[in-house]
């Protein structure tokens, strides 16, 4: 059965505006929800002001210098380990993604004699 809306009661909820719709018979779970909801914005607040600030060492000139330098290595290479074993991935899946499809191509192409 379909309640009456009687009124829309606005929540400050950052970083969205929430629109709560409270009926006659559900107010108090509206300010249960209400309540939760601003807990939740405090929450997220104090965790986000209250967190230790680390001081990083730049690294962005030693990677300039890594990546500008002319020694013949493709630039898609220059990461290091990770780099050539993502690339090298990256060739055997779309090789043999390749040869696989060009086998289904074939095998849907010629198909077998019904006997």
């Amino acid at each position: 059965m379909l309640t009456q809306v009687s009124e829309v009661v606005p929540v400050p909820a950052w970083p969205f505006s929430l629109l709560v719709l409270s009926c006659g018979g559900c107010r108090s779970v509206t300010a249960k929800m209400l309540r939760n909801l601003l807990a939740l914005r405090q929450i997220g607040q104090r965790t986000i002001s209250t967190t230790s600030r680390r001081h990083f060492k730049n690294k962005v000139p030693e990677k300039q210098k890594l990546f500008q330098e002319d020694d013949e290595i493709p630039l898609y290479l220059k990461g290091g380990i990770a780099d050539v074993l993502l690339y090298r991935a990256t060739m055997v899946l779309t090789v043999g993604g390749t040869a696989y499809a060009l086998y289904q191509l074939a095998v849907a192409a010629f198909p077998k004699k019904q006997e």
